[in-house]
């Protein structure tokens, strides 16, 4: 949280703890003043188990005031706000080792049933395009709003075939992406890059840029043999979380079609997001209210003003 007016902020706390003070005398003076009852021994017992009312009041006073303070000390609090601006490329991978089925019917299957599963959670007005790479990288779908459009496309995504070149994908979205507001790229593979451009490079750029790069590993470690070939299908999950940490973004890994759904569904939520300085004041200063209000109700309810 920031404060904007950090000089009314400790004005408001010397008052706060003066009132403090002023308060506790105030209740002793007035228990002094009770004390005088000729029969003290049964007022103590009296008054012993509501000891607890006077310092609860108190401090719903010092708590409703302490609000009110930094109500007007301007403060702002980071939160999670709808991003209206949201630009993501989704990069899914169509290499062959996509067409193992260790995930049913095969990974390139699940891939996109996935993809359209992030893009029915996430909220309109977000422009989402998709980009589809195995040897080089190629824009299916540019980024739109028009969500049904998105997952139409989704249709043309080529089928698995050749190496994977997943820096050719993220630079691809370095380049297509807006150069301002709140930009996402997922990344859908099985992790092993064996062409093209760094994507360790592309990775730190992108972070740099302060666009988080969310990678989502698909299949097992032993996918078993890539069809009509004698090469293993496996997963690079090392790779996978060094993108993402270098991004800002995260990493998550589906051995199975529900997995993956559940992933990219959840990935739908979280990236419309973006954290922003929001204005607490008007917060701070209702809070402040009702607590002073609940105070001099209960005080006065209860007759225990000092």
């Amino acid at each position: 949280m920031s404060i904007d007016h950090p000089a009314r902020l400790l004005a408001g706390v010397v008052i706060v703890a003066l009132f403090a003070l002023l308060y506790q005398w105030l209740t002793r003076r007035a228990t002094a003043r009770d004390l005088a009852y000729s029969n003290i021994a049964f007022f103590e017992m009296a008054v012993k188990p509501r000891r607890w009312i006077p310092r609860l009041l108190q401090a719903l006073w010092i708590v409703a005031l302490g609000s009110v303070v930094l109500a007007v000390s301007g403060p702002h609090m980071t939160l999670a706000v709808p991003a209206r601006d949201g630009n993501v490329f989704i990069c899914i991978d169509t290499s062959g080792s996509m067409q193992s089925a260790d995930v049913f019917p095969t990974r390139a299957q699940a891939a996109k049933a996935a993809a359209r599963a992030f893009i029915n959670e996430s909220p309109a007005g977000t422009k989402i395009g998709i980009i589809a790479f195995d040897g080089s990288a190629e824009v299916v779908q540019p980024l739109s709003a028009d969500h049904q459009q998105v997952i139409a496309s989704l249709e043309e995504i080529p089928s698995p075939n050749g190496a994977t070149a997943i820096g050719d994908a993220l630079k691809l979205s370095a380049q297509l992406l807006p150069p301002a507001g709140h930009r996402v790229v997922i990344l859908i593979t099985d992790g092993v890059n064996n062409s093209g451009t760094d994507p360790d490079e592309i990775s730190q750029w992108l972070g740099a840029h302060h666009v988080p790069v969310y990678t989502v590993g698909i299949g097992t470690p032993n996918g078993g043999l890539i069809p009509g070939t004698n090469e293993e299908a496996t997963i690079d999950e090392n790779a996978l979380r060094g993108y993402a940490q270098a991004s800002g973004g995260a990493y998550a890994r589906a051995e199975n079609a529900s997995q993956l759904h559940d992933a990219l569904a959840q990935l739908g939520r979280i990236t419309s997001l973006q954290r922003k300085p929001v204005d607490a004041s008007l917060g701070f200063a209702v809070a402040g209210a009702l607590g002073m209000l609940v105070a001099f109700l209960a005080g006065f309810g209860l007759g225990r003003y000092p």
